[in-house]
């Protein structure tokens, strides 16, 4: 085993064992399955799951709570695309190895289904669903040895095969840098989506580099460039928009999301979004 996928491995497992997330009975909050009971509506709150006959009736907004079904299916879904192995510490798909680490471990521990997918231009591995530890060192050791560069990403097959082939609904959790078109308003309709932007915090702050010979790690093509303050103020442009336009969408499909920079504490950002 590759000593990278070995270290990751003990240090996720160590982590979810040392109940740094809590000790819920649950840790992954899909938004439910089973109807439990009607509340009144309060500012946050997904705008999905207001019942508006009640609403109607009751002259107030009220949201259904649902009870969430065991077992739940985890379904995580890397995105490694040659973006991916870029990081000025780890690499964007080191962070993306123990994010899966981390969430394999969580899923078995709350005894639900793991399931881990890696894309980039196509489809490279759909394991089948786990509740066992070797199902979660073969997730990690698969996207630690998985090379990213020259491979593009190809958000739409990604979605399009996840929503075929994940029948039942499920908590989806994507791994990718997020850099491109991506719409999950289908997907989201029909499970709970939860996006994990790994980033680097020099892609979003470079500094000024002068002339450099560069290789596009998507498609492994050289090319000349000037790093200077205007090409920069363009770049972060471009990509302030691109983050800006996920966020709305984000928000407006009801997909949970945070983001992850290679420096970060991993198991912190995971809290947040997983935790209490």
């Amino acid at each position: 085993m590759d000593k990278r996928a070995k270290k990751i491995i003990l240090k996720s497992k160590k982590q979810i064992y040392s109940d740094i997330l809590g000790n819920n009975p649950s840790q992954f909050q899909g938004e439910g399955f089973e109807f439990k009971e009607l509340r009144e509506y309060v500012y946050g709150d997904d705008v999905r799951k207001i019942d508006w006959k009640s609403s109607a009736k009751l002259s107030k907004l009220y949201v259904k709570i649902y009870q969430e079904e065991r077992e739940l299916n985890v379904v995580v879904a890397s995105m490694l695309n040659g973006s991916m192995g870029f990081g000025t510490s780890l690499s964007k798909s080191e962070i993306g190895a123990e994010l899966v680490g981390l969430l394999g471990f969580l899923a078995i521990k709350n005894s639900d289904n793991f399931t881990n997918t890696i894309f980039a231009d196509k489809l490279y591995s759909f394991n089948k669903p786990t509740k066992k530890f070797f199902g979660v060192h073969k997730a990690v050791e698969d996207v630690i040895e998985f090379k990213t560069l020259g491979k593009d990403a190809n958000f739409e097959l990604m979605i399009d095969t996840l929503y075929k082939r994940v029948r039942k609904k499920s908590l989806i959790i994507i791994i990718s840098d997020f850099v491109g078109d991506i719409d999950l308003r289908v997907l989201a309709k029909k499970h709970d989506v939860v996006a994990l932007m790994v980033r680097d915090k020099f892609e979003e702050n470079p500094q000024e580099l002068g002339l450099l010979n560069m290789v596009d790690m998507d498609n492994k093509k050289s090319f000349e460039g000037m790093i200077d303050k205007s090409a920069i103020e363009r770049y972060q442009k471009a990509l302030h928009s691109n983050d800006e336009k996920l966020y709305i969408d984000f928000k407006k499909y009801g997909v949970r999301f945070t983001k992850v920079y290679t420096d970060d504490k991993v198991i912190m950002k995971l809290a947040k979004v997983f935790g209490r």
